[in-house]
């Protein structure tokens, strides 16, 4: 019989912990902390990720259940409600952001060699945001409406494993397209961004830093056609055209030329017109790279529906950018572990699976593999039964 570590300390043996201590010691967390650190924290809320708890009394009586396991689960302070929210409401929430980022930046290394679907060697990234409502009277700090709080994830998402690169939290009244000014371009890397980030000085920005953008035009966009290209309409690429801004602010804003191609998209019966500064790439592929943006909000879709970042354990803001900061490493480290250990399952199925196993002893892979392993113990069994019969 398996006598070693639970699944939660196998899954949670893939944290760096000496890069933890690291952030932790950064901003000070464990200062006058005398028995639930910054570590078991991270281990209750991660915890409560993996298991879909609902709020701080459900991960309480969760963990209390399994007192004789917290220990080797890697948990030595005492459980409580109220110390959990005192953690969450106190602790610098930036030791889980960068704790965080840490994750990110040994997760892309391992899915760089990854096919997202086109044929690039260029790192390719999909920009958006995403707003999760909340009650303006418990959250009165984020600002959305008269009588609507909101929260908004500003997220740039590396379509090589669909994983987060850069993420900024602020109330749901900042705009999509600030993010722009605060976001460090990668030169030669192609940024994917819908009509919202259509600010002709913030995209000039990016073609100076030698990024590449595709994005989409308004109907208000005052454009000159300067040259056109042949087109093969068989790819439904109705128009490939060098273009210039004419509008007075656009103009001295993006003083230089831009592409725009029309595509039509027979499934949904419309046509869609992209603008980019990418001249070399052909115009279906222009189109197809546009397509690939919506991994975006799928990844928001997913994180909304198997992550615990819709309804909070706290109410400060300090607690709630410590809960989605959490959720995120969560995300990251599970993406890690199934590079790593080459499960060939989706991020769904591993998460469901780790939900009702995170107490049992057995070998991580096993967990994975259970349908095989049952089979094998359950046909064992029938030949036995057949033997002393």
């Amino acid at each position: 019989m398996y006598q070693g570590q639970t699944i939660f300390s196998q899954v949670m043996g893939f944290l760096p912990q000496n890069k933890f201590r690291q952030c932790v010691k950064r901003y000070h967390g464990n200062y006058r902390v005398r028995s639930f650190t910054c570590y078991d924290q991270l281990l209750c809320m991660a915890f409560a990720q993996l298991t879909y708890r609902e709020s701080l009394r459900d991960i309480e009586c969760c963990l209390r259940a399994m007192q004789d396991k917290l220990y080797h689960m890697g948990i030595r302070g005492k459980v409580a409600r109220s110390t959990l929210a005192d953690a969450n409401e106190k602790r610098d929430w930036r030791i889980y952001s960068d704790f965080a980022l840490t994750l990110i930046h040994e997760a892309r290394k391992l899915y760089i060699d990854d096919d997202f679907g086109l044929e690039l060697k260029d790192t390719v990234y999909a920009l958006d945001a995403s707003t999760i409502d909340l009650c303006l009277s418990l959250f009165p700090w984020a600002r959305f409406r008269r009588s609507k709080g909101a929260v908004k994830l500003h997220t740039l998402l590396d379509l090589r494993g669909d994983i987060p690169t850069f993420i900024w939290i602020t109330d749901g009244k900042v705009h999509d397209v600030n993010v722009l000014d605060i976001l460090v371009p990668e030169p030669g890397s192609i940024y994917l961004m819908d009509r919202a980030y259509l600010d002709f000085k913030r995209l000039y920005e990016l073609h100076q830093c030698s990024a590449i953008f595709v994005t989409r035009t308004k109907t208000n966009t005052k454009l000159r056609r300067i040259y056109s290209h042949k087109v093969d309409k068989t790819t439904c690429v109705r128009c490939d055209q060098t273009v210039a801004l004419t509008g007075f602010y656009s103009k001295k804003d993006y003083p230089e030329k831009l592409r725009r191609v029309k595509f039509f998209d027979a499934e949904k019966g419309r046509s869609f017109v992209f603008l980019t500064n990418q001249f070399m790439l052909p115009a279906h592929t222009i189109a197809e790279l546009y397509r690939y943006r919506w991994r975006v909000e799928i990844f928001f879709k997913w994180i909304k529906q198997h992550l615990r970042i819709k309804s909070f354990y706290g109410t400060s803001q300090n607690a709630v950018k410590t809960q989605i900061w959490i959720a995120i490493s969560t995300y990251v480290l599970v993406a890690i572990m199934k590079k790593r250990l080459r499960i060939d399952l989706p991020l769904y199925t591993i998460l469901q699976i780790l939900s009702i196993t995170l107490f049992e002893k057995m070998p991580i892979l096993q967990a994975f593999t259970a349908d095989d392993y049952r089979n094998k113990i359950t046909s064992g069994h029938m030949q036995l039964k057949l033997f002393d019969s």
